[in-house]
């Protein structure tokens, strides 16, 4: 009892401190709380709702099935409209204590343009997701939220160190990663708020004010970058790396986390993706880590908490990532 009593507080503490450097941590999920399914992006058939439903209840959750989430518009999830609406319904009942996004794909900035960043702010809440809703953490994170980039209703059952690892970081049991190095890897140590996910996404939303990037964002804050992708080709990527050096982005970030970059072929004289990177990063002070498992790969894809404090680790045969709060639970990768 004295154990529980202890660790409920050093988790109050430890949120008040948070709270105190501007960034809100949204509940952490009990028991019977309610869960919104929504489709802010692509269109998503009922068997992966449905799947996002079982998974929910099976870790004693109640979803809560968005009324326009098996909508299907062009390759959308419903229209601008219907999806906006679902995602206002999400953020603003205060009966739901976290939103799971059903897929990715496109279309969730499509619904930013008449929301504004105070509703994001006024609702913390976490939003599960990746890809495209890359978009949402954003917005979360430039509102002052913290989000959850984590697999989705599609895969989320499908890998068992993944599935556990999103339990336990959405009832305030932070992760902490252990991984393989990488023959690129730059050693080093540092200390800051995580933030990033789909590589695509950050550029389209460059310097809007939805943008966790932005230079004023950025300039007080201690950054840890991650960054991952798939589908996009070897040039198209060097352009994206390019306009974050041109933005002055990369002299605010302390640690730079290259995930998943997967689905393109060789071309313009490099034999893969990361072989390209090498030549942006290689001289950065700072610390620089290829391969984690985070991305566009549902078996390597662990949760990564949004506009949380962490601390990056990165030597040449292994990198540690631990977040600040409490609770962990290594999980050797």
């Amino acid at each position: 009892m004295r154990k529980s009593l202890l660790l409920f507080v050093l988790m109050l503490v430890a949120v008040s401190l948070l709270n105190a450097r501007g960034l809100r941590v949204p509940a952490f999920l009990k028991p019977g709380d309610k869960v919104a399914i929504i489709s802010p992006a692509g269109y998503a058939p009922k068997s992966i709702i449905d799947n996002g439903v079982r998974a929910l209840q099976a870790w004693g959750y109640e979803p809560v099935v968005g009324t326009y989430a098996d909508r299907h518009w062009h390759k959308y999830g419903g229209t601008i409209s219907q999806r906006r609406q679902d995602l206002l319904w999400a953020l603003q009942d205060t009966s739901i204590k976290a939103i799971l996004c059903t897929r990715g794909g496109h279309g969730s900035a499509q619904l930013l343009t008449e929301i504004p960043l105070e509703v994001f702010r006024r609702n913390p809440k976490w939003i599960i997701g990746y890809s495209d809703i890359t978009t949402l953490h954003s917005a979360n994170v430039s509102a002052g939220v913290m989000s959850m980039h984590s697999v989705m209703c599609d895969p989320i059952t499908r890998t068992d160190t993944v599935e556990r690892a999103l339990q336990y970081a959405l009832t305030g049991k932070m992760p902490s990663y252990k991984v393989a190095g990488h023959r690129y890897n730059v050693p080093g140590t540092a200390t800051g708020m995580v933030v990033g996910g789909n590589l695509s996404v950050l550029t389209d939303l460059a310097e809007s004010p939805y943008d966790m990037l932005r230079r004023e964002q950025l300039r007080n804050q201690d950054v840890i970058l991650f960054i991952e992708d798939t589908q996009e080709a070897i040039h198209h990527v060097d352009r994206m790396l390019h306009q974050l050096m041109l933005r002055g982005i990369m002299r605010n970030i302390k640690g730079l986390i290259i995930g998943i970059f997967n689905k393109y072929s060789p071309e313009y004289g490099y034999r893969d993706m990361y072989e390209m990177m090498n030549d942006y990063f290689k001289d950065l002070p700072i610390p620089v880590c290829y391969g984690f498992p985070v991305g566009h790969d549902n078996s390597r894809n662990f949760p990564m908490i949004e506009g949380c404090p962490a601390t990056l680790t990165v030597g040449k045969d292994s990198v540690s990532l631990m977040f600040s709060l409490p609770w962990r639970t290594g999980l050797d990768l």
